[in-house]
C-alpha cells in the first residue's frame, strides 16, 4: 500500500528530511485530529490526481518502543525509525483511504515543525490538524501548525477537528 522512502540522513543514520517531489505532504501525529487531516488530505489529492506524502517526525522520547529493546539495551536508532514507520503505516491503513491513492510514508528524526517545513519544499500542498497530541488542549491553534502557517515554503491548510470527515453522502 505504501512506499518508504528515506533522503537525508542525520548523523544517527536516520531520516531528517523527506523527499516530497510535489504532491501533497500531511503531517501526521498518530493524534484523532492528524487521522481528520490525513483524511481531508486524501480526498483532496484524490481529487486533484496528486500523490500523497504522510510524514511523521520522531525523537527518541516520542518514538514507540522497537521490538528489539529489551531492559539494559538501548537498540540502534534505525530500530526506533522502523517503529515509528510501522505505527505511522498502521495509522494510514486504518484511515481506509482510496486504493487507487499514491500514498507514501516518511519519517523524520527531529522536531515536527522541522520535519515539515524542510520535507515540504517541493510540496504542492502542507495539511496539518490543528491540534496535536502536546501542549494545551484549550488552544485552537497548535504550535506546530502555527508555525507550519507562518514558515511553510508552500501553501498550508490547517484541518480543524470534526471538519476532515467525509460528509455524508460524499
Amino acid at each position: 500500500m505504501t512506499e518508504q522512502i528515506d533522503v537525508d540522513f542525520d548523523d544517527e543514520g536516520v531520516t531528517r528530511v523527506a523527499d516530497v517531489p510535489g504532491g501533497v505532504l500531511v503531517g501526521h501525529d498518530g493524534s484523532e485530529c492528524a487521522q481528520e487531516a490525513l483524511q481531508w488530505a486524501a480526498r483532496l489529492a484524490a481529487r486533484a490526481g496528486f500523490p500523497l506524502h504522510v510524514l511523521r517526525a520522531w525523537k527518541i522520547t516520542t518514538a514507540p518502543r522497537p521490538a528489539t529493546w529489551a531492559p539494559g539495551y538501548v537498540p540502534p536508532f534505525e530500530d526506533f525509525e522502523k517503529a515509528v514507520w510501522a505505527d505511522l503505516e498502521a495509522d494510514v491503513v486504518a484511515a481506509a483511504l482510496d486504493p487507487a491513492l499514491s500514498v507514501t510514508c516518511h519519517v523524520t528524526h527531529g522536531t515536527a515543525v522541522r520535519g515539515l517545513i524542510e520535507s515540504a519544499v517541493r510540496a504542492d500542498l502542507l495539511v496539518v490538524g490543528a491540534r496535536g497530541r502536546g501542549g494545551f488542549a484549550g488552544l485552537v491553534l497548535g504550535s506546530v501548525s502555527d508555525q507550519c502557517v507562518r514558515h511553510a515554503p508552500c501553501p498550508v491548510t490547517v484541518v480543524r477537528t470534526g471538519t476532515g470527515a467525509a460528509p455524508a453522502g460524499a
